[in-house]
């Protein structure tokens, strides 16, 4: 004779073990909404900075080369677009002949900061490709771009008169130029200009 054994009736699972189950899939979700609804809110580039209507960080860098460094002294009078660039990043070799046709406007000094970058290698780069800085400091500790705020390379900034006025992260177009930097360079221009009497 032979002997049958009950078979084993599975256990339903309680509600709360279901949900614990679902809890990771409903944070999935949640989270890749929450993204989705961030990439429709506008251009990346724009990420605001503290710094704006502030005061240049307090810096002092030396040349890449023999002559003269850049310093947050020497942006205390006019209007400086200030360019902070990588002989290896790419994304700055690619925005680099905008900044020398930006150069050739007289009304404002094009400088650069120089990031994290051997001096031989950022030389060879402005040979290369030219030079539209008036000055560059070499920040080969990357320093003086965290005092600026720098997410990463290049971010370009405008600044009047000791003040920072304007910031645009990432790599320069021909359409950023004209739709982004262009008017703040004018805007910032044009405050620097007496009113008529």
């Amino acid at each position: 004779m032979t002997e049958t054994t009950p078979e084993a009736v599975p256990e339903k699972p309680g509600r709360f073990r279901s949900l614990w189950v679902l809890l990771p899939l409903l944070g999935f979700l949640a989270l890749a909404l929450l993204f989705y609804m961030r990439l429709g809110e506008g251009d990346p580039s724009r990420i605001p900075s503290a710094l704006i209507n502030k005061p240049v960080p307090d810096f002092s860098l030396p040349p890449i080369e023999s002559g003269e460094g850049l310093s947050g002294e020497m942006l205390q009078s006019g209007v400086f677009l200030v360019n902070i660039w990588a002989s290896w990043c790419a994304p700055c070799r690619a925005e680099h002949p905008l900044l020398v046709e930006l150069a050739k406007d007289a009304r404002f000094k094009v400088v650069g900061i120089n990031y994290k970058d051997l001096p031989e290698n950022a030389q060879r780069f402005l040979g290369a490709l030219g030079n539209p800085y008036e000055l560059v400091g070499a920040d080969r500790d990357g320093r003086a771009a965290i005092d600026w705020g720098v997410y990463g390379v290049p971010e370009t900034f405008i600044v009047r008169d000791g003040i920072i006025v304007h910031k645009f992260i990432g790599p320069l177009s021909r359409e950023t130029v004209a739709t982004d930097l262009v008017p703040a360079l004018e805007r910032a221009l044009g405050a620097e200009q007496p009113a008529p009497r």
